[in-house]
């Protein structure tokens, strides 16, 4: 039996991360040009329920059963396991890449997730939904995050650029004209449980100041969704510019997120913020299509460690 592929994109938020932890909208859209694939393999040789583990891009070589419990990888397996009340899984090989930055605010615990697992529905003969992906990994990118929005699971799982709030259902958005970014990937490390935590600990201390700042992150996602289903989305640069502003006064920027975003504005770009939960990762810069291999170079030579060119192409 040849292997069993499982396969998920990368994500990017165009708007409104953080304020979607409490209560606001955020847009995300995912990035096909990078993904995490599972392949599945059976294995007669093995006993029944052995199950080896190969994940070369985080150091892992070995059976499942040498991981812990709260391990994401074991999550995968037992929620799977609950879900298809399984008395236990035949013998396979699992084997795991992903060419998803990791700490860099691109969904690359989710996807991974996403694609084991439908890589091991597919693999058992099971079907599934974008919707049962979606629900399963999010109970994963608790182990992730703490407390997470749940935009990426959803995101990613749908493979559709989404117009997100918590607790409600989300909407599919229309892009009304190609949409071209650059990401760029400033070169420092950031776990989005660490900045969820270090905004949850600023908002306590001043809970009026960052709700003031949430609302106005809240209503630019509003204006966001309305200028990319639009079919000339003039006005969304300097939406992206004005949330990369908010996104600094709540503290989660960096100099050298400033530095890239700075020199994207310098460079031709229509508009550029950090993306995910800040403190390192990645910069999107909207650009022109034409220029966007230059724009990419010119950042790498302003210290960019790499540099994704992505476009959203218009759907109905």
């Amino acid at each position: 039996m040849p292997a069993v592929i499982g396969t998920a994109p990368g994500k990017i938020i165009l708007a409104g991360e953080h304020a979607v932890v409490y209560g606001r909208h955020a847009i995300a859209v995912p990035v096909s040009k990078v993904q995490a694939k599972a392949s599945v393999y059976p294995r007669p040789d093995l006993k029944p329920g052995v199950i080896r583990i190969t994940a070369p891009n985080i150091q892992i070589d070995c059976n499942l059963s040498e991981l812990s419990e709260e391990h994401p990888i074991s999550k995968v397996f037992s929620l799977t396991k609950e879900y298809l009340n399984l008395n236990h899984f035949p013998a396979m090989s699992l084997q795991i890449r992903s060419s998803i930055p990791i700490a860099a605010g691109m969904g690359s615990g989710a996807a991974v997730s996403i694609a084991i697992l439908k890589a091991l529905f597919t693999f058992l003969g099971k079907p599934f939904s974008p919707e049962e992906m979606s629900c399963l990994s999010f109970e994963i990118e608790k182990i992730y995050h703490g407390n997470p929005s749940g935009i990426d699971n959803t995101v990613i799982a749908h493979n559709r650029p989404i117009f997100y709030k918590r607790n409600e259902p989300f909407q599919l958005l229309r892009v009304g004209s190609p949409l071209t970014f650059v990401i760029a990937d400033c070169g420092v490390k950031s776990t989005t449980r660490d900045m969820v935590e270090y905004v949850r600990h600023h908002w306590s201390e001043s809970p009026s100041k960052y709700e003031a700042l949430f609302d106005q992150m809240d209503w630019l996602a509003a204006q966001a969704k309305n200028a990319i289903e639009s079919e000339k989305p003039d006005n969304l640069g300097n939406l992206l510019i004005q949330n990369h502003q908010l996104l600094q006064q709540i503290g989660v920027s960096c100099p050298e997120l400033d530095h890239l975003v700075n020199t994207a504005l310098q460079h031709g770009a229509e508009g550029a913020k950090l993306c995910g939960a800040g403190g390192g990762g990645n910069i999107i810069a909207l650009v022109n299509q034409s220029a966007a291999q230059l724009l990419a170079q010119t950042l790498q030579h302003s210290g960019a460690v790499s540099t994704i060119i992505t476009t959203i192409q218009q759907n109905d």
